[in-house]
């Protein structure tokens, strides 16, 4: 087990039931103002599973996520937004303990189980190809621990998310992340700081991937899936910009090639062949 772990150490503030609501949401605010700067000290750790995140993506890999409770929803949360926002599917999975209906309910010593995560995995043929990351607040959860050592055992790489220094965790994988962000507001609540400092790491991971394999030009998403009126027009707005074209023009284009990138490709290949 993690020596000591700053997620479970007593809050900062007490007699939390007395306070106004504005109290309340003061103390919250404050403490939330110190996650961004605790990510900031990790930013190398980042940088390097990233790298080698990406490395496996370009090859053809796809990544995983493990987690249990609070962790494994947000895992789940980043991977089911790449479709949409990137239009590549089934590149990065998301896997949590107790398997889909722990997403909405917790499911009794789900996150203790040592080998489900393994046999999660295994229903979708990961292999060397691909690159498994287990977010963890405690660095310690049985589920996530015995995904990341049979992984290592079969030749995959991995990496993990932790809110806790020394961790077994930490310790088990390739690359470790550690976000210290210090007691919660409410004792031991780590859907709290500790869940917004993975959400914002896992943002990064997962934009920076993509961008490294070429779904963003400029600043803007190439491929996002246009599943309504919002994203036609931000398509149409795109293409527009970027070809120089009017948006009547544009959103023609859009909805003869029903992607950004596509468009783009037709395009300047009519023009050059003129």
């Amino acid at each position: 087990m993690t020596a000591h772990q700053t997620t479970e150490s007593s809050s900062n503030y007490n007699d939390l039931e007395k306070k106004s609501i504005l109290e309340l949401i003061s103390s919250i605010n404050n403490e939330d103002l110190k996650v961004a700067q605790g990510v900031k000290k990790s930013l190398p750790q980042i940088e390097k599973l990233i790298a080698a995140v990406v490395e496996k993506m370009k090859a053809g890999g796809r990544l995983f996520y493990i987690g249990a409770g609070t962790s494994g929803r947000l895992g789940i949360l980043d991977a089911s937004e790449i479709p949409p926002t990137y239009g590549v599917d089934d590149a990065v999975i998301g896997l949590i303990a107790g398997g889909d209906k722990a997403i909405r309910k917790a499911v009794e010593n789900a996150e203790d189980d040592l080998n489900q995560a393994w046999k999660d995995l295994s229903v979708y043929k990961i292999s060397t190809n691909d690159f498994l990351i287990g977010i963890a607040a405690s660095g310690a959860t049985p589920y996530v621990l015995g995904g990341l050592n049979v992984a290592k055992q079969n030749g995959i790489s991995t990496g993990c998310i932790v809110c806790n220094t020394g961790s077994v965790i930490a310790n088990a994988a390739d690359h470790s992340i550690e976000l210290i962000t210090g007691p919660e507001f409410v004792t031991g609540s780590t859907r709290m700081k500790a869940g917004t400092a993975q959400k914002m790491v896992l943002n990064m991971i997962s934009t920076t991937a993509m961008i490294q394999l070429g779904k963003v030009k400029g600043n803007k998403m190439l491929e996002m899936q246009l599943s309504n009126n919002k994203l036609w027009n931000r398509a149409a707005n795109m293409l527009s910009q970027e070809l120089n074209i009017s948006k009547e023009e544009a959103l023609e284009l859009i909805q003869q090639y029903k992607s950004v990138k596509k468009a783009i490709i037709a395009y300047q290949a009519k023009k050059n062949a003129q």
